[in-house]
């Protein structure tokens, strides 16, 4: 359990992958000032940085993330905070990291914790996660991208449903939505997210960056635009690539191919 001293969050770097970890579990994570900013401090690093090519968001204890710390918010010494919150450059230094950015939900992704969760490009769960948008009962608007993203995931009528009563939904049904990707057992949600991880890490780091941006930029955009866009950047992409190297890619694509077939790893779990 996070104390007074303890940071709030937690990073950890190995081969390529990040995995930041919000220590605050005695608030279920909320987000204080000190967090937001940790937060925001981290990916501009990371980023920077350009050692890291995949991150694992997660949260200590049992939640993934309760959204805005309401204690902080509402004290005397706030002041102009909840504005403040609602402008925050974390969301900014989330969307500017270039790399996949996996959720792995273990437990409450509540309001703010639930865009956080939204700003990944990966959602695996626990079967202790449970999702709620309570902007509504709060009595505040979202403003970290809520109530674009989620209609474009599970559908306009079902982002309405949740948004507009504040209810949770589980982990079966945010998997059934389109949601999460998957459900895990709560011990193997870390394990399974950092492998997930490190496969992303082995494509090629350009390439890698270049298809979410593609996919990113693709989705704000009508079809017939966004298919123009594709063809153009394959073929910037293809003229960069030299005939041997692009031997050499396949081969070690067939070959992690047949490993995969042989082990028995040839489709998702």
């Amino acid at each position: 359990m996070s104390t007074a001293s303890a940071p709030v969050l937690l990073v950890e770097e190995h081969e390529g992958v990040a995995t930041l970890t919000l220590n605050r579990p005695e608030a279920m994570n909320a987000f204080s000032r000190a967090l937001r900013e940790a937060i925001a401090t981290a990916f501009r690093r990371l980023q920077a940085e350009g050692r890291t090519r995949v991150v694992v968001i997660t949260g200590a204890g049992r939640a993934f993330c309760a959204g805005w710390d309401l204690k902080e918010l509402s004290s005397p010494e706030a002041g102009s905070d909840t504005a403040e919150a609602a402008a925050s450059d974390m969301q900014a230094a989330i969307a500017a990291y270039e790399g996949p950015i996996i959720g792995a939900i273990n437990g409450h992704a509540i309001t703010g914790g639930f865009e956080l969760a939204l700003a990944c490009d990966v959602l695996i769960a626990s079967p202790n996660a449970k999702f709620a948008d309570t902007h509504a009962r709060v009595g505040i608007l979202p403003g970290w991208g809520l109530s674009q993203k989620l209609p474009r995931l599970i559908g306009s009528v079902r982002a309405k449903e949740m948004s507009f009563t504040g209810n949770f939904i589980d982990a079966a049904t945010a998997e059934r939505w389109g949601l999460v990707s998957r459900v895990v057992a709560p011990e193997e949600l870390l394990p399974c997210c950092q492998k997930l991880a490190q496969e992303m890490a082995t494509c090629v780091p350009a390439v890698l960056r270049g298809y979410k941006r593609l996919m990113d930029e693709g989705l704000g955009m009508p079809l017939r635009d966004a298919l123009a866009m594709e063809e153009a950047r394959a073929i910037e992409s293809a003229a960069e690539m030299s005939a041997a190297m692009l031997g050499k890619r396949r081969e070690q694509v067939v070959a992690r191919g047949r490993s995969e077939s042989r082990d028995g790893k040839g489709k998702a779990s």
